[in-house]
């Protein structure tokens, strides 16, 4: 199983990536080994997932989303958020 994900920094920008496990990487990201973007935004949550059969599929989802306006990525996590409370 592949992740895609987006994570809020502590300083409200977004950040996104993926992965295969999601719980170890969230964890790099926060003790500051994620990524050199998120280093400096410490501490980070995951905002909104998605999961993927294939490696492919998530990085496909990733690149997609790294070129959405920030605008466009709140509207992406509040449907994700309404898809996870049904």
């Amino acid at each position: 199983m592949f992740h895609t994900y987006i994570l809020e920094c502590a300083d409200g920008s977004l950040y996104t990536g993926w992965t295969n496990d999601i719980e170890n990487r969230v964890v790099a990201h926060n003790i500051g080994k994620g990524s050199k973007y998120t280093r400096t935004r410490l501490p980070v949550e995951v905002v909104a997932s998605w999961d993927f059969e294939s490696k492919s599929e998530a990085m496909s989802w990733e690149y997609r989303i790294k070129r959405m306006t920030k605008s466009m990525k709140l509207n992406l996590i509040a449907e994700r958020k309404l898809q996870k409370s049904h």
